[in-house]
């Protein structure tokens, strides 16, 4: 895990050196060619710029080790202000669209596994093929097309997309209703991915030895795929929904911005636009953090599920 935050942090440092941009000059872009130098000297010195690389690269890996995210170059604010409200709002968005997934694919390639080649695996291959060809922005765009144009009749009043972001602490229900249509489709996708790595795992596992031992004794279907299929087949799965929730934390751009979300993802991009280095190198350390969090979760959960691997 170490050597991979390092990594990690050493990419998006020199990468966003590289990159063209100066957020001085973004700042001071409305003076046109009258502007005097000094001030985009004193812009630079004042952020830390004029630094050499090798200072400015161990300042920002001190204040990962601290977790002292200091402030935005542009706005001058702290950033753990302005990160908790638009990470709690991509938190809860990326955790309701993995619900939504279980609780949708993980019967549904089950069942099409267990009914193999007849009409109803066909139906759900044909619903997972439509949800992983289907682009989110097209969905996301149709959907809110149509909830504005029958919100009336279906919910007695006219629904718009929001204006501002609403804590589920303050009103759950205002909340939910916020929530509820970008994560079904942020959800679409990542349904149509693990209905099918369901399906093929579930059908690895069926045709397996023991379960034809199984068979042979008198075992149930329901007793066969219940007790001896879905533990073994939930491993690749459990690895997918880990690597899934954790790229949903920074990967909602398109979606929040359909659906008017000031989300982690549409920071980035702003930060990105700005080049206000500071953000954009934090957001991503902490999605990089999120992402070898999670895949440690999933090495540990290994081991509860399949006694024959051991971490010594």
């Amino acid at each position: 895990m170490i050597p991979t935050i390092i990594g990690a942090a050493a990419l998006v440092f020199f990468l966003m050196r590289i990159i063209p941009g100066d957020i001085c000059l973004t700042r001071w872009v409305d003076y046109g060619t009258n502007l005097d130098p000094s001030l985009l000297e004193l812009c630079r010195e004042n952020l830390g710029l004029n630094d050499p690389l090798f200072v400015q690269f161990i300042n920002f890996i001190s204040n990962i080790l601290t977790l002292s995210f200091g402030n935005s170059m542009w706005t001058g604010n702290s950033l753990s202000s302005e990160l908790l409200p638009r990470f709690a709002l991509s938190f809860q968005l990326a955790v309701m669209a993995l619900i939504i997934t279980i609780i949708v694919a993980l019967p549904l390639g089950i069942l099409s596994a267990i009914r193999r080649n007849t009409w109803v695996d066909y139906i759900i291959r044909i619903i997972s093929i439509a949800g992983v060809a289907t682009p989110s922005f097209w969905l996301a765009t149709l959907m809110i097309l149509t909830i504005l144009k029958y919100s009336q009749s279906w919910f007695g009043d006219p629904w718009l997309p929001p204006i501002i972001y609403i804590s589920p602490t303050d009103d759950l229900t205002a909340n939910l209703s916020q929530l509820i249509w970008p994560a079904l489709v942020v959800s679409a996708h990542y349904i149509a991915v693990t209905l099918r790595m369901t399906r093929v795992t579930v059908l690895d596992v069926l045709s397996e030895d023991y379960i034809q031992t199984a068979r042979s004794k008198g075992a149930t279907e329901r007793t066969i795929v219940a007790r001896h299929a879905l533990r073994n087949a939930f491993l690749p799965i459990l690895t997918l929904l880990g690597a899934e929730f954790a790229f949903l934390i920074g990967g909602l751009v398109i979606t929040e911005q359909i659906f008017n979300l000031n989300g982690v993802g549409a920071l980035l991009i702003q930060a990105v636009e700005y080049s206000d280095y500071t953000v954009v190198q934090t957001l991503v350390m902490i999605i990089a953090l999120i992402f070898i969090f999670v895949n440690f979760l999933v090495d540990i959960v290994y081991t509860l599920l399949d006694p024959r691997i051991r971490y010594n």
